[in-house]
C-alpha cells in the first residue's frame, strides 16, 4: 500500500514540483502528449474568458443582495464583499471549465503522467523499478468516477445552502475557495494514483494525509488558471508536477 510522507505538506516542496513541472514541458519525450491538451485548453479557456468578460459584472450584481446595495454608507464593505464574490465566482467558473477540459484530455494526461514517472525513475539514483499495476475494470472505474462526482456535488450543495444563511455566510467565500483548492488538488492527484491502480476512495485517503500540500497545490493551480494565455499550459504542468510530487513523497 502506498503512503505519503509529511514532506508533502511543505508548501515550498509543492512550489518546487510545480516549477520542475514547467521545465519538464521542454522534454521531447513528453511532447506528443502535450499538443492535443494544449489545443483543447486554448479553445475552452478562450470561451471561458470571453464569457467572463461579457457576463461577469451581471453575475456579480445578481449575486449581491439587494438590501446591501441599498445601504450607501457601507460602500467600503460593499467593495470588499463584491471582491470576495468575484474571487469565488472565478474559482467556481474556472474549476468547472477545468473539469470539462480534463475530462476531454484525460487519455493524454494519463499517458503524460505515466511517461513523466518513467523519466523520474530513469533519473532516480535509488534505481526504483517501474511497477506494473492491474488496471481496474470499467465498472470499478465508473463507480470511482461517480464517487468523485458525488463527493464534489455534496460539498457544492452544502456550500450553496450555507451561502444563503444570513450572518454566518460571511465566511462562505473562504469555504468556496478552500473547496475549489481541495477539489483541484484531488482532480490532478487522480492521474498518477490511477496509474498505480488506486481509485477515488484510496486517492482521497492519501490526499487527507497531505491536506495542506493538496490545498497549496490546488490554490496555485487555480490562480494560474485565471491568467489568460498562461492557463492553457497550467493543466499539463499540473499533471507533470503532481506526478513529481507523489513520486517525491511516496514512502
Amino acid at each position: 500500500m502506498i503512503s505519503f510522507s509529511k514532506k508533502g505538506n511543505n508548501p515550498f516542496f509543492v512550489i518546487r514540483c510545480l516549477l520542475k513541472g514547467f521545465r519538464f514541458l521542454l522534454k521531447p519525450q513528453l511532447r506528443k502528449f502535450l499538443v492535443i491538451p494544449i489545443l483543447i485548453n486554448f479553445l475552452l479557456y478562450g470561451i471561458a474568458i470571453g464569457l467572463a468578460y461579457f457576463y461577469m459584472d451581471g453575475i456579480l450584481d445578481y449575486l449581491l443582495p439587494n438590501w446591501l446595495k441599498a445601504i450607501s454608507w457601507l460602500s467600503g464593505i460593499l467593495i470588499l464583499i463584491k471582491g470576495l464574490i468575484f474571487i469565488v465566482s472565478l474559482v467556481v467558473y474556472f474549476f468547472t471549465f477545468t473539469l470539462l477540459a480534463n475530462l476531454i484530455a484525460s487519455p493524454f494526461y494519463d499517458k503524460l503522467s505515466e511517461r513523466t514517472l518513467e523519466i523520474l525513475i530513469k533519473n532516480d539514483s535509488s534505481n526504483e523499478m517501474l511497477e506494473n499495476y492491474a488496471d481496474p475494470s470499467w465498472i470499478e472505474n465508473l463507480k470511482a468516477e461517480w464517487q468523485h462526482i458525488r463527493y464534489l456535488l455534496l460539498w457544492l450543495i452544502f456550500l450553496v445552502i450555507f451561502s444563503m444563511i444570513p450572518v454566518i455566510n460571511i465566511i462562505a467565500p473562504i469555504l468556496w475557495i478552500l473547496w475549489g483548492a481541495w477539489g483541484m488538488g484531488l482532480e490532478y492527484l487522480a492521474y498518477p494514483l490511477a496509474n498505480r491502480g488506486l481509485l477515488f476512495s484510496e486517492q482521497k485517503k492519501l490526499a487527507k494525509t497531505v491536506r495542506f500540500g493538496m490545498l497549496t497545490f490546488g490554490s496555485i493551480t487555480i490562480l494560474g488558471l485565471t491568467i489568460p494565455f498562461i492557463n492553457i499550459l497550467v493543466s499539463p504542468i499540473a499533471v507533470i508536477a503532481i506526478t513529481i510530487y507523489t513520486h517525491g513523497i511516496r514512502q
